[in-house]
């Protein structure tokens, strides 16, 4: 992303905010092999390529690969969007369906709710989405769902911290979210500093706020945090570009709103 946004002329700082991390015990993604082993699903919902990722290496240090591969090809796959089909390419297996844009859990309801599985598992995030899984139960699905990694805060704390005095010092006009993980772990960092309230402030009066998609752009209200910019289509590049067309205006109009305020 850095690139991008040199490229359309800005000045980026970047802070990671979010460490993808396996979890310890592989228990549970070997569980989940011998249940697709056992024909106990008709139907995976592959949330992520990271978690396909994972899973996989988790596996082949404890089970011949092909095991996975098999156990993929004997039900139905839908990916959510385009991310984790490289990774079944790697496994030997295809999805069945792609979820369209803008790849939220609706979409993905909205698919399901049109095919005969009722039996799914559900490859999850970093973290369970119980809305998923209820939609799914209501369409009368038996869902389980599998997570194999974590979100955690990165081991490097320091960009983050200063991500986020230099939107309580207002240094920022613009920042880009694209998962909400990554506003979680900012607002977390921002209260260890004792800073949260410059920090919200901020995103709610001076700096242009951009968010990726529909996800992103819900949770960012449950904040109370109003949203300037949302591309037309989930992508990073679409995000920057969007972000940086008509910034002047946007920026001008947000804060003489917060003055009038």
């Amino acid at each position: 992303m850095e690139a991008l946004i040199r490229k359309a002329g800005g000045d980026p700082f970047v802070a990671a905010s979010v460490h993808e991390r396996a979890h310890d015990d592989p228990a549970e993604a070997l569980h989940f092999v011998e249940r697709l082993e056992s024909g106990e699903f008709d139907l995976m919902i592959c949330m992520t390529g990271s978690g396909l990722t994972f899973w996989r290496e988790q596996v082949i240090k404890h089970m011949p690969g092909d095991r996975l591969s098999r156990a993929l090809r004997g039900v139905t796959i839908v990916s959510r969007g385009p991310k984790p089909l490289p990774i079944l390419r790697e496994l030997g297996a295809r999805a069945d369906v792609v979820v369209p844009e803008p790849n939220t859990w609706k979409e993905i309801v909205d698919v399901v709710a049109v095919r005969p599985e009722r039996r799914i598992l559900v490859q999850e995030y970093g973290r369970r989405n119980p809305e998923l899984n209820a939609a799914l139960e209501r369409l009368g699905a038996k869902v389980s769902s599998m997570v194999i990694y974590r979100w955690d805060l990165p081991d490097d704390l320091g960009p983050l911290r200063e991500a986020a005095r230099g939107l309580a010092a207002k240094r920022f006009d613009v920042v880009l979210f694209t998962s909400s993980i990554q506003f979680d772990h900012l607002k977390i960092t921002a209260e260890e500093l004792g800073i949260a309230g410059q920090v919200l402030q901020s995103l709610r009066e001076y700096t242009a706020v951009a968010s990726v998609g529909p996800v992103m752009t819900a949770r960012l209200a449950d904040a109370g945090i109003p949203v300037d910019i949302v591309p037309l289509h989930p992508k990073m590049a679409a995000l920057v570009k969007a972000s940086s067309d008509g910034i002047e205006s946007i920026l001008r109009r947000k804060r003489q709103l917060a003055e009038l305020d």
